[in-house]
């Protein structure tokens, strides 16, 4: 007797009339017309089921605080850094755990159950760290969150940052992270991404760099991440975020980044939603888009993924936790509106993330967690158009979270003393 049986579903790789077996929480069987005893049976009535989405760059730390204290009225990200130095004394751990659980349920109902959120270790403190490791052990049975130790004042510019950051990963923080364009020159740039490498090494760590997040095309500190990655052995466990200058570089240049990117192992996080609002802001006309160049990466074989970045913070008043959003985001600014781009950028919030954060038992075929979205779309382009329902959301077999279909009928007819109009029910 199976726990789980969800027949007639459509799978991202258009496979349709699809079963899912589930037992013990794990997937057992993945095949057309499947027909078995358990002791529950879902019709998915030809609806689309998806891995869980994924966030690989969040700042859960920051979220919901939009206001607090103030707004950021230029929008821009040095004043976002500024706001967030001004709210950082203010900050307490109930507050902040408080909110952080709100966005975790938004996500949860969302199908979002993977998140690595980058939480700021340049506050001596270390609150906002104990914080979300606090959230993390409440969150467990439901999202798979992963810290990044993230000197957000940069770790060489700020006194005691490199003790501060290590002493977040001796506290249990699982990634290590920095920020070189912030750092005081690009010498110390460079610096600070070599000497956090060598901390993730010896540690046996991922590393997820907060790169060039900036409109100044000699920006360059991805070459340097990707150079460390090869020289340390790290292939396949490095991450640059954003590279936003990358949008600003010369094409020669690039011709010669992204081979080495490639060759290097290091995965990309373009982040639409935040790039497109934060950069490009002291652009008169014509304004730089603000995002790295996603198409071109993925063409070189990096694995690119999109994440959501901020959500009500003093980055970004917007957001909801939607994974689809962002994905609707990135096809248009990256203008791969293409079928088969429109499907990448389906895999940019779901398997290219998993594969970022290093997830394990993701994914949809025998084996793997019993961890899936039921999405009130027939593909993955209509997903992300409609922003697609989320009709089921299970973690390990469990529901966690439902939705009533969405029944839109719409039909002309007439009514006397006018012409036609619309009727929905």
């Amino acid at each position: 007797m199976l726990d789980l049986l969800i027949t007639n579903t459509t799978l991202p790789d258009g496979r349709s009339g699809m079963s899912i077996a589930v037992q013990n929480g794990t997937i057992t069987a993945v095949e057309p017309g499947l027909q078995a005893p358990a002791h529950e049976t879902i019709d998915a009535g030809g609806y689309l089921l998806s891995p869980p989405f994924v966030d690989p760059h969040f700042h859960m730390d920051a979220t919901l605080s939009y206001g607090l204290p103030r707004v950021n009225e230029s929008g821009t990200l040095l004043e976002g850094i500024a706001l967030w130095g001004e709210l950082k004394p203010l900050l307490t751990a109930e507050a902040l755990v408080e909110r952080a659980l709100t966005y975790c349920d938004w996500a949860v109902a969302k199908g979002l159950l993977a998140i690595r959120s980058h939480v700021d270790t340049s506050d001596a403190s270390l609150l906002a760290v104990d914080a979300l490791l606090e959230v993390k052990k409440q969150v467990a049975p439901y999202i798979d969150l992963q810290l990044v130790a993230f000197p957000q004042d940069g770790v060489l510019r700020t006194k005691g940052g490199v003790d501060d950051l290590k002493r977040a990963l001796d506290k249990g923080v699982d990634v290590v992270g920095g920020i070189p364009h912030f750092e005081r020159t690009m010498a110390d740039g460079a610096a600070s991404v070599r000497l956090l490498c060598e901390i993730a090494a010896e540690r046996g760590l991922l590393v997820d760099m907060h790169c060039d997040e900036s409109d100044d095309p000699l920006s360059r500190h991805i070459e340097t991440l990707a150079y460390e990655a090869q020289r340390l052995g790290l292939q396949g466990r490095v991450n640059g975020s954003h590279c936003t200058s990358m949008h600003s570089m010369d094409n020669y240049y690039v011709s010669k980044l992204l081979p080495l990117i490639a060759e290097s192992g290091v995965s990309v996080i373009a982040n639409p939603l935040i790039n497109i609002t934060l950069q490009g802001r002291h652009d008169t006309y014509p304004k730089r888009r603000g995002m790295t160049r996603v198409p071109e990466l993925m063409a070189a074989g990096v694995n690119v993924a999109f994440g959501h970045d901020c959500v009500m913070d003093p980055w970004y008043g917007m957001g909801s936790g939607d994974m689809l959003e962002v994905a609707h985001m990135g096809l248009h600014v990256a203008q791969m509106t293409s079928q088969k781009g429109i499907r990448q950028c389906f895999d940019a919030v779901t398997t290219n993330a998993a594969k970022v954060m290093h997830l394990k038992g993701y994914g949809l075929d025998v084996g793997c967690d019993a961890s899936f979205v039921l999405l009130q779309a027939r593909d993955p382009v209509e997903a992300i158009r409609l922003r697609a329902n989320r009709l089921k959301v299970w973690k390990k077999g469990q529901l966690l979270a439902a939705t009533p279909e969405v029944a839109t009928k719409l039909r002309l007819s007439g009514r006397p003393g006018s012409t036609a109009f619309l009727e929905r029910s």
